[in-house]
């Protein structure tokens, strides 16, 4: 007979993530073992594969629910208009809300992920890619002469994201008031610079 799934399950499992992001940012997924991880949650190395069969299937479920989070908080902005500056101003202000309070899982994600087998890392860069597009698409609708040259798009495109990790790895302690105004700096260096161009 199996085992009945505890009403705490989905409590569990999420606690799970939490401590291993936390310590595969600080040793490294490589580094951290299992009997670390079950010691950091507070509970048995058995128990641990109870929620989870591998290291592997925690790492990329920590990746999957980040990525996957993201994706689809972008994605329900509700935007007041179709002016695609504002829209813009509004993801990227999204993002680094988002980074808020995750920098256990980014850091996972920005130093492990290729380590997940090709099939898993290609569900994981799919949410990536619905995020890059969410920005491309904007600054394409906000200079449309310049979308037709695409290595430039995506350069700058890519520079908006490179300006967000900047700040998640400098100012990781940043609240609210200051991710808002660096998301403005970001959108205002970027339009300026592109209208430049």
């Amino acid at each position: 007979m199996a085992r009945p799934i505890a009403d705490d399950h989905d409590d569990k499992r999420a606690a799970i993530l939490i401590a291993a992001a936390r310590l595969f940012a600080d040793q490294g997924y490589g580094s951290a073992s299992m009997g670390a991880l079950a010691e950091a949650c507070g509970i048995s190395k058995a128990n641990i594969y109870h929620y989870y069969a591998s290291k592997e299937a925690i790492l990329f479920d920590i990746l999957d629910t980040h990525l996957r989070g993201l994706r689809d908080r972008i994605a329900a902005i509700d935007h007041a208009g179709d002016d695609p500056e504002e829209q813009l101003r509004a993801i990227v202000r999204e993002i680094l809300m988002a980074y808020q309070g995750a920098d256990a899982e980014h850091e996972v994600q920005l130093k492990s992920l290729f380590l997940l087998p090709e099939a898993r890392q290609d569900t994981l860069r799919g949410y990536q890619r619905d995020i890059v597009a969410q920005v491309r698409d904007r600054l394409e609708r906000i200079a449309p002469d310049q979308a037709a040259d695409r290595a430039r798009m995506r350069a700058v495109t890519m520079s908006v994201f490179a300006m967000l990790n900047w700040y998640y790895q400098w100012n990781t302690g940043a609240g609210s008031q200051a991710r808002r105004d660096y998301a403005g700096l970001v959108v205002d260096l970027t339009l300026n610079g592109l209208r430049g161009l």
